[in-house]
């Protein structure tokens, strides 16, 4: 039986429409009335609309955001974080002026950006928070992800450095937009959800995991049941078990229906 579903946002909760479809919403609540766990799995920070869509899913329970730099339990205010070294942090302030590429830099409940890009004033208004770019020396430590938006072709140049992960991820809502989020080496999404199942006391053979993009991998690869959109980038079909419908046609609930199925 499936006991814990974890669930990415952009391109499985929310789609090129940026609002999550009634029957996704119900579906969710009687997966909870049959006694399964729902954690949002999200690259979003732990704040804003991303915060809204946890409750909403389960607001009794534990969430994973900044891509499992951030692991939340919104009933008790439990935090689990894991800081970025700082002088990768110093590097990467140093690059994104060099070059004047739009960095995000995060911590638990606040982010900061230089850049006064429309792609930074776009993704702040996707993230549901003020535009208000400020230095980041301002945002007090600890910082636990930073993130880089970029072109496509941009992204497919980065390295990251050896003590930092990186994922890559998209959004229907900015689709020119490749987000390269990085945290410390070895947090990731996979880890987070091994973290959540161990708290629940549920067997990874019993957990469900439905994503779309590179930085959902992580999980997909230790999960019982993972499930990619079929909106997923070819590599996240190519890991799962079993392709769902489109983001736009509200395929998350194929895998809600298949989870509640099995109790």
């Amino acid at each position: 039986m499936i006991a814990l579903i974890g669930i990415d946002v952009d391109g499985t909760l929310i789609g090129s429409s940026g609002e999550v479809p009634g029957v996704i919403w119900q579906l969710a609540a009687e997966a909870r009335a049959k006694g399964i766990h729902l954690a949002l799995c999200s690259g979003r920070p732990a704040f804003g609309v991303a915060a809204e869509y946890a409750r909403r899913l389960d607001d009794d329970g534990w969430h994973i955001f900044q891509n499992g730099a951030s692991v939340v339990n919104l009933a008790t205010h439990e935090s689990r974080s894991t800081p970025l070294p700082e002088g990768s942090v110093r590097g990467l302030i140093s690059h994104a002026r060099e070059t004047g590429h739009v960095l995000e830099l995060y911590g638990d409940d606040d982010y900061a950006v230089e850049s006064q890009a429309p792609w930074a004033k776009e993704h702040a208004e996707l993230l549901g928070l003020p535009f208000k770019p400020r230095p980041y020396e301002t945002l007090s430590p600890p910082w636990v992800r930073a993130q880089w938006l970029l072109s496509p072709e941009d992204a497919r140049r980065v390295v990251a450095p050896p003590d930092l992960e990186m994922a890559d991820s998209s959004s229907p809502l900015m689709p020119d937009v490749r987000f390269i989020g990085l945290t410390r080496h070895g947090v990731s999404k996979g880890v987070a959800m091994r973290e959540i199942a161990a708290a629940y006391r549920v067997d990874m053979r019993d957990v469900m995991y439905i994503g779309d993009s590179g930085n959902d991998l992580s999980a997909l690869r230790v999960v019982g049941h993972p499930i990619a959109m079929g909106n997923a980038d070819p590599e996240v079909i190519a890991a799962a078990e079993r392709t769902i419908g489109h983001v736009d046609e509200a395929g998350l609930a194929d895998a809600l229906k298949l989870a509640i199925g099995s109790r």
